[in-house]
Formats: C-alpha cells, structure tokens, sequence
C-alpha cells in the first residue's frame, strides 16, 4: 500500500470519526436540553426521560436545531412557562457546551 492510500484512509476514518461524535454530541445535548425543559414544566422523573427521549426523536424530523427549537417553545407554551425563542436557543447554546464537555474532556 502507498502512503497516499494509508493517507487517504486515515482522514477517511477521522471524518468518520468526527461524524460520529458530532451525532453523539447533538443527541446528548438534545437530551440535556429536554431534561431542562421537562424541569421547567414541572414533570417528574418518569416523565422527564419520556420527555427528554421525545425531544432526541425529534432533532430526526428535519436537518438542523428548527424542529427541537420549535418543538420546545411549543411544549413550554403550552405547558405555561413564560418562555421564547431566544431563551430556548440560549439554553441551546449552553448545553451544548455541556454536552460537548461530555465527550471531549476526560473524565
């Protein structure tokens, strides 16, 4: 083999890799990021992992944070929390950090 296919083969299995933990890091923080929702409606422990499950299916919809976003300021809403956009894509932000603390930084 060439170094230029061992080159090749090794960014192929890095950007794998990377791929990998950027899904990994999204779903955790989706998680995260129902968890923090799910206290502000007040739901117990039960219903808070339901929550926080639905709130991971719901990043598969569409590509991009619209569909979780939209789907928090929805559930918020109804659940009458005084919330908006701005304050979910904040605690967007801020769990992703955390997230990406979970997987990046040693334990």
């Amino acid at each position: 083999m060439t170094s230029f296919q061992d080159r090749e083969r090794a960014f192929e299995a890095k950007f794998a890799h990377d791929e990998e933990m950027q899904f990994r890091i999204i779903a955790r923080r989706n998680r995260l990021l129902g968890e923090w929702a799910a206290a502000k409606m007040g739901l117990d422990a039960a219903e808070t992992d339901a929550y926080a499950k639905a709130v991971v299916q719901a990043d598969f919809e569409e590509a991009g944070d619209e569909d979780v976003i939209r789907k928090l300021v929805g559930d918020l809403t109804s659940a009458g929390v005084d919330i908006d956009e701005a304050a979910v894509r904040a605690a967007l932000d801020e769990q992703t950090v955390i997230a990406r603390r979970m997987f990046i930084e040693p334990q």
